[in-house]
């Protein structure tokens, strides 16, 4: 009978407008969002040209940025001259350039308006760095070939070794990965949760499941509604999936458009590809066995708290009562989440391995540890007959709520009482 009740809730909800626009929409919109948070950044760092005032003692210091698009500098005698323009408004931010600047105790302190912002102080910063650093230089006696030589920087190429041999390095590449991983899986868990409960409070208020539970056992109108909505979401996600693969055979071509060959001394026409090489940039590799491991642990992960959310929309009638009872199951959620930049940070750490054993934390996190390293199969094995054992146990739990919840008005339920219908049901 459960089956019956989830071929209902996918099919009502695949066939929907809404479906087709989210899933077709959304990974437009995550494009869409970061295209246009690169933009606001590169914006943000736009700053304009800048009054600044500088008081250098050493009279040497600020010749050296003194013709900077990025500030019109001018100088003062003292700190008291420029403090007063700086209040007039006619400054933005001054600069007081101690005589002893070329030691490495010296103290440079800079003042500004609250409109000046940060980044207008870091360039600040970086320009009297420079031009100290080049004062250092030359009070060495360094030949201008010399002081070219320790400027430049080598190339960076990192690899990891192992039983297989020698590969590309993807700690950063699998970082990224993996927190794009977690995030979707802490996003989609919570959509498709919150959907469960409303679906149950909506068919609650409409006296709907009073009709349905004269037919139906409780246990299967749970987890048929469970199912339903999960198959959803596994279809949703295949869809993204596939999108991202797609995406990524095109990397080396969108590269192209945003680096200059020139930059990497590489010369016009340099393929994508070449170009992501040069800088050091390695595609994630995302292999059959990492996929079907983000489904099963997705999937996992959602019956876990969908059935717990499934309760919850049966013990009330209003969304505003469940927000108390939500707080217990959005916590282990929401520190998963802040737990999952400390987990790539060290993947092989025993407090990564500890945390993705634990089954409400591990449908973020062990995916995530898997993208960034090489996570040995009992660990992944464990985790997941871990994660299913407690889906069943809340699986258990959920439908004994549910069998009085369904039924319940009137009153919003404590903690308490939901302990007590666990006994009772």
């Amino acid at each position: 009978m459960w089956f019956i009740v989830a071929r209902s809730e996918f099919l009502r909800r695949v066939r929907s407008k809404m479906f087709l626009v989210s899933t077709l929409l959304v990974p437009l919109l995550i494009v869409g969002f970061g295209v246009a948070g690169g933009a606001m950044a590169v914006a943000a760092m736009e700053t304009g040209t800048h009054n600044v005032g500088v008081v250098d003692s050493t009279g040497r210091v600020v010749t050296r940025f003194a013709q900077t698009e990025r500030f019109n500098v001018s100088t003062f005698p003292s700190e008291a001259d420029v403090r007063q323009r700086l209040d007039d408004g006619r400054l933005d931010a001054y600069v007081v350039i101690p005589a002893n600047v070329l030691d490495t105790t010296a103290v440079v302190r800079y003042v500004a308006t609250r409109g000046a912002g940060l980044i207008t102080q870091e360039q600040l910063r970086s320009e009297v760095n420079d031009a100290v650093r080049q004062l250092r230089l030359d009070a060495a006696g360094l030949s201008p070939e010399a002081q070219q030589l320790l400027k430049r920087t080598p190339r960076w190429e990192a690899s990891e070794r192992s039983g297989e041999g020698e590969t590309a390095s993807r700690a950063v590449a699998g970082a990224a990965l993996g927190f794009g991983m977690g995030f979707v899986i802490y996003l989609v868990m919570l959509l498709y949760g919150q959907m469960v409960m409303m679906g149950v409070m909506e068919e609650k208020q409409h006296r709907v499941l009073e009709v349905m539970a004269s037919s139906v056992r409780p246990f299967d109108l749970l987890m048929g509604k469970v199912l339903g909505i999960g198959a959803v979401g596994l279809v949703q996600m295949a869809v993204w999936l596939g999108a991202v693969a797609t995406l990524g055979l095109f990397a080396g071509g969108i590269a192209g458009l945003f680096i200059d060959p020139a930059s990497l001394n590489l010369p016009t026409g340099t393929s994508g590809d070449e170009l992501l090489a040069a800088s050091g940039v390695t595609m994630p590799s995302i292999g059959p066995g990492l996929v079907v491991a983000f489904l099963a642990f997705f999937l996992g992960g959602y019956l876990l708290y969908a059935s717990l959310f499934a309760a919850v929309g049966s013990a009330v009638e209003q969304q505003q009562d469940a927000q108390s009872l939500l707080l217990p199951l959005m916590m282990p959620v929401v520190l998963s989440f802040v737990a999952l930049q400390a987990v790539l940070t060290n993947p092989d750490g025993p407090v990564a391995q500890a945390l993705s054993l634990v089954p409400f934390f591990s449908p973020i996190l062990m995916p995530a540890r898997m993208a960034a390293t090489d996570v040995p199969a009992w660990e992944v094995i464990v985790s997941l007959a871990l994660l299913v054992a407690a889906f069943l146990g809340a699986i258990w739990l959920s439908a004994r709520i549910y069998r009085v919840g369904i039924l319940s008005y009137g009153k919003k339920p404590t903690l308490r009482d939901l302990a007590r219908w666990v006994r009772t049901a």
